[in-house]
């Protein structure tokens, strides 16, 4: 794989705050659909696995001669903005998005990109799907933002219990960065680690996202003893740092994430250190992967040189908004008519076996279907390459 110096050239190509992908297809009328989210510094990996499974699809769809939409078939075209993690950019990506005439944006990766963005998203007509996790972004009154995958107030449970009965785990301990996406991924993973009966022995040790010396940050966490060390929120540039680091202070416990993670960056940055590392992955498994699945995983590979276990769950927030315009060709201008589909959407799943649907979930979290339905798939780092530990499902 190219690893660092692909992601470091494609950090570098994507500075550029609008990257247009080009309609295959002249002849066709192009839909817009948009992307605002971090594409440069240290949680890049999230934005850049959602650019790169957007244009990946989109030319798939594109090369076979569009998506027809009622009566008229158009050529897909991905218009990207890199907000650099910063909610002021985030809002000027949206603004631009606005200013271009796109409804349908995938992003931003991040809490207060998502947070900041909404009031452009609802006074501009625009859906959104963020991959943050603020439970106000998807609960009445908000209306036009759709989770994009498995929140960690949904995994962290799932994650704990399965722990707890398959390997004994009794004691949790937390550590966050000092940003309020980590933090409040803390909050959510203490809560639903105390409503399992799991003894929280640390849960306020936070550190600075540059930190390059985590071994103060991790000693007095660590003299707790516990079973489970939970990095809440952790960004793929300071989980191997964060597990390198416990591993040489002699911790032999378990160590897990609610964020997705990136192999390649594990394998470069903490080696053999990683085993056993626990994370949310893509939403799919080889037993589960589709021959569309399997392709998609090709055709971006032989894009971009490699690929990102997180784009399987990435793949389907374009999927959802062309399926969900297939359903109701009104809603290519009108967003309200897209809200109205939701609740009744229902449309085959190309990426996993058997009849596996695509349809709108959220009802438990949020009183209302505003998440796509993705399978939780939680992965173990082993030889290399994420493993998948279990499979679960959230409505």
């Amino acid at each position: 794989m190219l690893r660092r110096h692909v992601l470091k050239s494609t950090a570098l190509a994507f500075a550029a705050s609008l990257v247009l992908t080009p309609a295959a297809h002249a002849q066709n009328p192009t839909l817009k659909i948009g992307f605002v989210g971090v594409t440069s510094g240290p949680a890049a990996a999230w934005g850049i696995s959602n650019q790169r499974s957007l244009e990946t699809r989109a030319a798939w769809l594109n090369e076979l001669g569009g998506v027809q939409i009622g009566d008229t078939t158009y050529d897909i075209q991905i218009v990207a903005f890199d907000d650099q993690k910063d909610p002021k950019r985030a809002i000027a990506g949206m603004e631009r998005m606005a200013q271009e005439g796109v409804h349908y944006v995938v992003g931003p990766n991040v809490d207060d990109g998502a947070a900041a963005v909404r009031p452009v998203a609802e006074q501009n007509g625009i859906i959104y799907f963020p991959y943050a996790f603020p439970k106000e972004l998807y609960v009445a009154p908000a209306s036009n933002a759709i989770l994009g995958m498995v929140a960690n107030y949904q995994s962290g449970p799932a994650i704990y219990k399965y722990l707890m009965d398959n390997k004994g785990v009794q004691k949790v301990a937390f550590v966050a960065a000092n940003e309020s996406d980590p933090l409040s991924q803390r909050d959510s993973g203490i809560e639903a680690a105390k409503a399992l009966g799991l003894e929280v022995v640390s849960d306020k040790v936070t550190y600075q996202v540059d930190t390059t010396d985590f071994t103060p940050v991790l000693l007095p966490v660590l003299q707790a003893q516990p079973d489970l060390l939970v990095l809440s929120g952790v960004s793929p540039a300071n989980a191997p740092q964060l597990i390198r680091s416990a591993r040489e202070l002699g911790y032999e416990g378990l160590i897990s994430t609610e964020t997705a993670q990136d192999a390649s960056v594990l394998a470069e940055g903490a080696g053999d250190l990683a085993e056993g590392f626990i994370s949310v992955g893509g939403a799919s498994t080889p037993e589960l992967a589709s021959d569309t699945m399997r392709e998609f995983v090709d055709r971006y590979t032989k894009m971009f040189g490699e690929y990102n276990d997180e784009s399987n769950t990435k793949v389907y927030a374009l999927e959802y908004i062309i399926e969900t315009l297939k359903a109701n060709p009104a809603a290519i201008d009108d967003v309200e008519a897209f809200k109205t589909t939701i609740d009744t959407f229902e449309a085959p799943n190309p990426f996993m076996v058997g009849d596996a649907k695509l349809r709108y979930v959220g009802q438990s979290s949020f009183g209302q279907k505003r998440q796509i339905a993705v399978p939780l798939v939680v992965n173990e780092y082993r030889g290399g390459k994420f493993e998948t530990l279990f499979v679960a499902e959230v409505d």
